[in-house]
């Protein structure tokens, strides 16, 4: 895979740009959704990947939007967001074998005027625009920042053989969603630091760089569809959030 080198200049806090691109990763293998491929699946009419891009297209924190896709999908994608006018939409560009090289295809169609950058997956189509402003506004004084839900069930710890070792506290647990952003250049860094590969959310390689990563708590229906069973969840929300002028 072909990255584009880009050599980025340090940004200080106060110069974290007050919009920002976001890349939106499309194209998962749909191993759980038993072969459909879930971002051109339809939630009220509409694909779950254009419902995704639709919410970053109307937020004002957002100054374009880089679309990462498989090879395939590429021309029918362009002509959804031409039907759907996605007009922050910068460009579409094919993913790697893997969501980090897919990640790292996006941060390719960067601007060096870029500082910072929120990366969010395509099969997330009700985050809100409050929680993609406070991703952004995180970034003013912490290196990553990320969406996440606070665990309000009771966690337990088990062995190999699903036995109960202990039950975890779960007053400072929470699930990570995305958006997530980071500091383009101390992430470019960080993922020279490990095996980016290895990690399966990109605040976990700025964590693992020593980076300074905050959670901004995000809504219950910042869901992920990954299951058959999350479609119904999905027109639920959709038709809740029609009826509220959402």
């Amino acid at each position: 895979m072909e990255v584009l080198e880009y050599k980025f200049s340090y940004c200080s806090v106060n110069e974290v740009e007050s919009k920002m691109p976001v890349i939106v990763v499309s194209g998962g293998n749909a191993t759980r959704m038993k072969g459909i491929d879930k971002q051109m699946l339809e939630i009220c009419g509409v694909p779950v990947v254009i419902r995704t891009l639709m919410a970053f297209e109307k937020c004002d924190s957002i100054s374009d939007i880089i679309l990462v896709a498989k090879k395939s999908e590429v021309l029918n994608l362009q002509g959804l967001c031409n039907k759907y006018k996605i007009t922050k939409l910068s460009d579409i560009v094919e993913g790697g074998k893997t969501r980090h090289e897919s990640v790292m295809c996006g941060f390719s169609r960067l601007s060096e005027k870029n500082t910072c950058v929120l990366i969010h997956d395509g099969a997330r189509p009700f985050v809100s625009e409050k929680t993609i402003k406070n991703v952004c506004k995180a970034l003013k004084t912490c290196d990553a920042s990320l969406a996440a839900q606070k665990i309000v069930d009771t966690v337990k710890n088990t062995d190999g053989e699903l036995t109960v070792v202990n039950t975890l506290d779960r007053t400072n647990l929470y699930l990570a969603q995305t958006p997530q952003g980071v500091n383009i250049k101390k992430y470019l860094s960080a993922c020279e630091k490990a095996d980016a590969d290895k990690f399966t959310d990109d605040a976990s390689i700025m964590e693992n760089a020593g980076y300074k990563v905050a959670v901004c708590e995000s809504e219950r229906t910042n869901i992920k569809i990954t299951t058959p069973e999350d479609i119904a969840f999905a027109e639920a929300i959709c038709k809740i959030r029609e009826r509220e002028g959402n």
